[in-house]
């Protein structure tokens, strides 16, 4: 039997944590591992928990979701991370998701979006449409003046022509089955491309190289 995903839900609100539970626990090939009220009891209930992804809300009193991202996803073999919020134009969300995060969900998300979120995060799929992504660098990404489009530029050019191109489809949110059926390559070797131009890029998931092409301009 495949092993469950287990999930760590971070939250400052109780009841928050106690509907999430309820959601997750009911759901075949999910387990909710542990529970921390704040970003500072993250690292431990990580360490004791050993979770496969870590629901994590923004707002919290002493040490927020996007320090506790930050710091959790520079560690080796960390969790992948979906920021929880209110509002789908949070300031932090943008920063959260090239801390790391696989993915942003907002609270009043249906439970069934909730769990197919989870799960897909928990096979390394992005969870953040193109559309959402220029919508939220729309809202909250401070004014260039062209230094982060020089920047990515500059990274895209370590890459070769064919992880290029699955940078580039992966900036259009596209899937590894969609990326096979596009590039007429097998998903194996989809994921061969997308493990190496990750290295090249320094980056951690899908979601930050889907962020550095809309920082290029080419998505």
């Amino acid at each position: 039997m495949t092993p469950p995903v287990r999930v760590l839900i971070v939250d400052d609100d109780a009841l928050v944590r106690a509907g999430l539970t309820m959601i997750l626990s009911g759901a075949d090939g999910i387990a909710v591992v542990g529970e921390a009220a704040d970003g500072s009891e993250v690292p431990e209930a990580v360490a004791a928990h050993h979770p496969d992804v870590v629901l994590m809300d923004i707002r919290m009193p002493r040490i927020d979701g996007l320090a506790a991202t930050e710091t959790l996803r520079k560690r080796a073999g960390a969790p992948e991370v979906i920021v929880l919020t209110t509002f789908d134009a949070d300031e932090f969300v943008l920063r959260a998701l090239r801390a790391g995060a696989s993915g942003f969900l907002l609270k009043d998300t249906p439970p069934v979006e909730i769990l197919h979120a989870v799960r897909r995060v928990a096979h390394g799929e992005a969870m953040l449409s193109p559309t959402v992504t220029r919508r939220l660098i729309a809202h909250v990404a401070a004014p260039d003046p062209g230094g982060s489009r020089h920047r990515a530029t500059a990274a895209l050019r370590q890459l070769s022509e064919r992880e290029r191109d699955v940078a580039l489809l992966l900036g259009q949110g596209r899937s590894n089955a969609e990326i096979s059926a596009e590039l007429f390559m097998s998903v194996a070797t989809v994921k061969a491309h997308v493990s190496r131009l990750l290295v090249k890029l320094d980056l951690n998931n899908r979601v930050q190289v889907a962020l550095l092409v809309h920082d290029a301009g080419l998505a």
